[in-house]
């Protein structure tokens, strides 16, 4: 994959990102049992989210280019605190986090926002190719939330 490929791919995913869980998207139809899916396609790019779970979760993303699978993220989520942080405060703090990164035009770590008392934060290794990351949100210097995530492009 060229440069400018990627450079398209890096789009896509930001928006596609952007479009679904931070945007509130629709869901789709379960592709897997139980599963909660969010998509979105612009030209020859598709995007797949499929996670399982609310307070505690676990989910992979798929981008496919005309069909075929070339990009994916894993990730784990969980409320460490749940008597200090409930899923949905922390879904929020997530979104309001993510849409301020993904207007940056980027998707990878190295970003914190605060915001009522309550911190996000998102570190990562490496880059669209291949990375690994940790997001948290933390109040006072006590972590209730994390998340851990992984992945690159997929070839043949």
């Amino acid at each position: 994959m060229d440069e400018k490929f990627l450079e398209q791919l890096h789009q896509f995913i930001v928006q596609a990102k952007t479009a679904t869980y931070v945007g509130n998207g629709s869901h789709t139809a379960s592709h897997r049992p139980k599963s909660h899916d969010l998509a979105y396609e612009n030209s020859d790019f598709s995007y797949l989210d499929s996670y399982f779970g609310g307070s505690d979760f676990i989910g992979e993303e798929v981008v496919y280019y005309k069909g075929e699978p070339i990009w994916a993220e894993n990730y784990y989520g969980r409320i460490i605190e749940p008597n200090l942080l409930t899923a949905s405060e922390a879904g929020q703090m997530i979104k309001v986090s993510l849409s301020k990164m993904y207007a940056e035009g980027r998707f990878l770590g190295g970003f914190q926002f605060e915001q009522e008392g309550l911190v996000y934060m998102d570190t990562s290794k490496g880059d669209i190719s291949t990375f690994n990351g940790l997001e948290w949100i933390e109040k006072d210097g006590t972590r209730l939330y994390e998340l851990v995530y992984h992945g690159g492009l997929i070839r043949d």
